[in-house]
């Protein structure tokens, strides 16, 4: 029974991969930065030094924590959401590589926001960072993982698309105006969505710690953790309108969205990456919903158990 660290346990992603690996049977354990309730609940604080003997004798660590990056970006806002992952990445990683019993694979949370604004180049995980905020961000966030690597621990670097859950994210909040028949494509539609679906993410990260008990099969570095077919934002529109029999007639103006969000906006929302997952389908993981119309009527099927 492997024992799992695991960071992040709240949010969208760390919630459903728990519920995944208690469901196997292994040992989860989580960092929180409260007053733990019970054994396996282990208080930490990401922004300061961490105590190696705190994550020490684990097979396995998932750092996932990371402050949201939508909304308005100030200063202060752009200085929070770096610290999140940059400071506590660092800070974690050094505490990893100084345990007495360090573990065997790091994977740590990262982002397609690595690539920047590529309009429609294809984009495996070889490709160079691009520019902006997010790309110079995920650069940093991955360089933090360097200790763990040089130490000898196997790091993946799970560059994530936009996740669509029932649970939370982007397509919970696209659900309402949509149903209302007021959904719309952002800006002219022509940006790359690059997108999965919640079930294959978590299967994706068990398929990567499984790997470890097979050395040529190893998967390790960068690995994109989106759909092998990502669409563009005016497909997706039209394929949520017709999972949910509603019309899509209105657009989201880009010049609204700026005004709305600024730099988030140009970076966030208007922005085109189109990504695939090269080393996933290289090492053989089988796509549960490839397709986005099979994933969206997934989810309204769910909803409407």
């Amino acid at each position: 029974m492997p024992r799992i660290l695991i960071s992040g346990a709240s949010g969208l992603i760390g919630a459903a991969l728990i519920a995944a690996l208690e469901k196997r049977g292994d040992e989860v354990y989580r960092l929180v930065r409260r007053e733990p309730r019970n054994v396996q609940e282990i208080r930490w604080d990401p922004m300061q030094v961490i105590p190696p003997q705190l994550v020490s004798g684990f097979e396995v660590c998932l750092h996932l924590s990371g402050e949201t990056v939508a909304g308005r970006w100030t200063e202060g806002k752009k200085r929070s959401i770096r610290d999140s992952r940059v400071v506590s990445t660092r800070n974690l990683a050094i505490a990893l590589t100084q345990a007495d019993k360090p573990p065997q694979t790091f994977l740590c949370a990262s982002a397609i926001g690595y690539y920047g604004n590529r309009g429609d180049e294809l984009l495996t995980e070889d490709s160079p960072s691009g520019r902006g905020f997010l790309a110079e961000l995920s650069r940093e966030w991955e360089a933090s993982t360097q200790p763990p690597a040089q130490a000898g621990i196997r790091v993946a670097n799970l560059r994530t698309g936009i996740v669509l859950s029932r649970n939370g994210g982007a397509l919970k909040q696209m659900l309402l105006p949509f149903r209302l028949g007021i959904g719309g494509r952002i800006g002219n539609g022509r940006q790359w969505f690059s997108w999965i679906h919640i079930d294959d993410l978590v299967a994706a990260v068990l398929y990567i710690i499984e790997r470890s008990a097979s050395p040529g099969q190893l998967i390790r570095g960068p690995v994109n953790m989106v759909s092998p077919n990502p669409v563009t934002n005016a497909a997706f529109t039209k394929a949520l309108a017709s999972a949910l029999k509603r019309p899509a007639l209105i657009p989201v103006p880009s010049t609204a969205l700026k005004l709305l969000f600024g730099e988030f906006a140009n970076e966030g929302l208007l922005s085109s990456a189109r990504v695939v997952p090269q080393k996933l389908s290289e090492g053989g993981f089988v796509f549960r919903y490839p397709e986005v119309a099979a994933a969206l009527r997934d989810f309204l099927q769910q909803l409407q158990r």
